[in-house]
């Protein structure tokens, strides 16, 4: 008997609805989007588009069931991502977009999410509840932490680490071997070819640290 994984995307804004359409487009049976958990009061129409919403506030109802984190901001998604887990939801399969590349050894952890365009050179590793958006490019062997957020077209080049809950802006470029330290934001377009700390905003070309 095969098992349909049926998704509860949790956030029903912009890039929820664009996690609905990743998981629409695999067209596979074993695979199906269920409903939308949001902390809004009133739905949009292009939420109610897609289908049913259920409020944060109701989790318990759905224990057992599975989700996905449509959010991009790495500590609320880490957030509702706890709050989902301790209600008794599980955490689904990653989702990869049919139109991504994935090259061969590449590791995806549960609760991620692989936009359509992206590529995933060989090698590279995703550990849980990251997402990889539209046109991204994740090179050889590097190693994306939980709750790393790489916007779209944002490059990162091969050997990077980029540790847990750090966020590249849209257009950002990462060089060989940099590593990008938890918490840490780059921004939009930036060029990063030095190590950046935990934890830090960086900016330009190249890259340096916002002063506060």
């Amino acid at each position: 008997m095969s098992v349909v994984v049926a998704y509860h995307v949790y956030g029903a804004g912009g890039f929820g609805r664009e996690v609905a359409q990743v998981i629409d487009d695999i067209e596979s049976d074993h695979v199906q989007f269920a409903a939308f958990i949001d902390d809004a009061d009133a739905p949009t129409p292009e939420t109610l588009a897609w289908g049913p919403v259920h409020r944060a506030s109701d989790l318990g109802v759905l224990a057992g069931l599975h989700f996905l984190v449509g959010i991009g901001s790495p500590s609320t998604r880490r957030s509702v991502t706890e709050r989902a887990i301790t209600a008794g939801m599980r955490a689904g399969p990653a989702v990869v977009h049919p139109r991504a590349w994935r090259g061969r050894f590449v590791e995806v952890g549960i609760g991620s999410i692989v936009c359509a365009n992206a590529s995933l050179a060989t090698g590279s590793r995703l550990h849980e509840h990251v997402h990889v958006n539209l046109n991204a490019t994740i090179g050889h062997d590097a190693v994306l932490h939980d709750f790393v957020t790489v916007a779209p077209g944002a490059n990162v080049s091969g050997f990077v680490t980029i540790e847990a809950g750090a966020e590249l802006g849209t257009g950002a470029v990462v060089l060989p071997g940099v590593t990008i330290g938890a918490g840490a934001v780059v921004g939009a377009g930036a060029v990063v070819s030095k190590d950046v700390r935990p934890g830090v905003t960086v900016v330009g070309t190249p890259a340096k640290p916002i002063q506060r």
